[in-house]
This record gives structure tokens, sequence and C-alpha cells, in this order.
């Protein structure tokens, strides 16, 4: 069973691949860091799974599993992310992922969820719980932080949100890049667009 892994961010550089590569079953292909490196090494090496890492904005998140289908519709893909991030789990199946999966899942665990979605099962109880649970209105954001989003989605600048808040300004540039860092977002924008999908705004 052919793997790719995208974005490994593993304490150490190819530990990864070489705890899968343990696995009388599993063979790593090819491993790449960025999004631009994805679809070429899918081309090259045609896995059978896709390990995509949300962790890294390089690999540009979910956005990517769609290139990956368009190039290889038979791939099947499985994300790992971290635990408490709101929506992952919908946003995940929205963009048609086969499975999802905690990134400090161990090795064994990684390498069930593979073979997994590569026998058409889809891989995702952990953060199905996750999911209630954020949905039980469990919001990872301050309400601080939800203010500063909800007047940013109104075009306000950060000195214009300042002194609205009677916050400093540092605080309020703080408050959208931790924001932006909990919803696993790319940018600002997409902070936003999932905040305001969520209905938390």
């Amino acid at each position: 069973m052919s793997v790719l892994l995208a974005g490994d961010v593993t304490p150490v550089p190819g530990a990864l691949d070489t705890l899968l590569n343990s696995e009388p079953d599993l063979h790593v292909v090819a491993s790449v860091a960025s999004r631009d490196e994805i679809i070429p090494a899918v081309v090259r090496s045609k896995p059978d799974v896709v390990v995509l890492d949300l962790g890294l904005h390089s690999v540009g998140g979910l956005s990517a599993t769609t290139s990956i289908y368009d190039t290889a519709p038979e791939t099947r893909i499985l994300v790992r992310t971290s635990l408490g991030r709101p929506g992952t789990l919908r946003r995940a199946r929205n963009a048609g992922v086969n499975g999802i999966i905690l990134r400090d899942a161990p090795a064994g665990e990684l390498a069930e969820a593979i073979r997994g979605v590569a026998t058409g099962r889809r891989i995702d109880s952990q953060l199905a719980l996750d999911e209630m649970a954020w949905d039980n209105d469990q919001r990872p954001l301050t309400r601080r932080e939800l203010d500063v989003l909800r007047l940013a989605s109104d075009a306000a600048d950060t000195r214009e949100i300042a002194r609205t808040l009677y916050l400093s300004v540092g605080t309020v540039r703080n408050c959208l890049t931790a924001a932006t860092a909990k919803l696993e977002a790319r940018n600002r924008v997409d902070a936003l667009r999932i905040a305001r999908t969520a209905g938390w705004y």
C-alpha cells in the first residue's frame, strides 16, 4: 500500500517515514512539505493514500484536496489535525476527505487509519466526539477574540477596532493572530469565514 506524506511535522525529519515503512504492508513513496510539491509527487508516485497534515499553512489545508482528487480520483486522503479545532470534521467531510486523525496519534494508529481509508472505511471517530463538544457551544475563541473578529468582518481596521473595544492596537493584532491560529485558518479572511459559518457572530 503506497503512501504519500504531505506536511510531515514530526519532531525528527523522516521519523514518520521510517515508522510507516516498518509496517510490512505500507510503503512511503514520497514526502513533501508544500502544496506546490503535492501534485507533481502524486503524478510521479501514484499513491494509494495521501496523508495531508493541516498544520502547515504552506500545504494549503483542505483546499489541496480538490487538486489531488482532480489529478488522481482513486487516491484516498487522510488528514492529520490538532484536537480542539472547531469545524475541522465538518470542513473535512465537505472537502470529501476519506478520514481524519489527530496529529499526535501514535504511529500504529496512523497506520491503521491509512489501511482503513485505503479499504473504503471512514476514519474520524475521535474527532467526531470533539466536533460534538464544540457544537455544544464550547467555542475555542475567547469573547474578546470573537468581538475583534466581528468588528473586523465589518471591514474595520485595527485602529478602529482598538478604539471601539478600548484595547491597544497590539492587543487587537494579537487577537486576530490567535483566532486565525485556533481556527487553523489560512489568513484573517478565512478565519472570518469560518467564524461566520459557525454562527459565532
